[in-house]
């Protein structure tokens, strides 16, 4: 699955990766090595993006423009998490790295989620990563390769059937540092993925398998679109962590 389809689809989501962090959460993380150095370091990515766009001598669209103002925009909140990790208010814990939809595989037969692949991501990380990642995923009816980007959006229904499952999970060992930093993360991590796909795109599509030119374009602009869906329904998503 590329997208969910029902609050049921979400829900298994959700337990899965609930399942995940509550099974590894006595691992100490650093027994594991860091197999994707920087990955999710989201002032990183802001970094690459500024070298590329000084060297960028492309085409200036009104797309092109765009994301950049977009990027422009939100430049003082990239060090969130990052910060909230250097301050000691996040810890580091074990992390899938990767936990998209595509990532859960099902029971063809009951439609439960059974277990989580893709593996070889997995390493010491901020859970938010995880959980800003599988919402960015799980919460966007119209998938991250619709060329319909204007109409995408940010579905809270979705994102409260993927928390009632996930959050009790968990809740053993979250403090208030963690709830408070749910809603940035979820935030964070979608404006970081459409900064990647839209600095690969100034860079030539060298990163990101492209299958045709203004692919990954196409791509950082579903994200900021979702990103922007994410922000104007902050209360709200607030209001479902704090209720679960």
């Amino acid at each position: 699955h590329d997208a969910i389809a029902t609050p049921h689809h979400a829900e298994e989501v959700g337990y899965a990766l609930g399942m995940f962090h509550h099974l590894l959460s006595d691992l100490p993380p650093h027994r594991l090595a860091d197999t994707l150095d920087g990955f999710h370091i989201t002032p990183r990515y802001l970094q690459q993006y500024d070298r590329i766009w000084g060297e960028y001598t492309g085409p200036m669209t009104s797309e092109v423009q765009s994301c950049s103002q977009f990027i422009r925009d939100r430049r003082s909140q990239v060090n969130l998490l990052e910060n909230a990790k250097t301050q000691g208010k996040l810890p580091l814990r074990v992390i899938h790295g990767d936990p998209k939809v595509n990532n859960v595989i099902f029971d063809a037969t009951t439609g439960k989620a059974i277990s989580l692949i893709d593996l070889d991501t997995v390493k010491p990380g901020l859970l938010h990563y995880d959980i800003g990642d599988c919402l960015r995923s799980g919460c966007n009816p119209l998938g991250e390769e619709t060329p319909d980007w204007q109409n995408v959006y940010f579905d809270p229904d979705l994102c409260q059937a993927i928390l009632r499952r996930y959050l009790p999970l968990v809740e053993e060992f979250l403090t208030e540092n963690d709830y408070a930093y749910l809603y940035d993360s979820i935030r964070l991590i979608t404006f970081e993925l459409g900064l990647r796909f839209f600095s690969d795109y100034l860079a030539g599509n060298i990163y990101f398998k492209a299958k045709y030119p203004e692919h990954n374009l196409n791509r950082a602009l579903v994200q900021f679109q979702l990103t922007q869906s994410i922000e104007k329904q902050a209360e709200r998503i607030q209001q479902i962590v704090r209720s679960q």
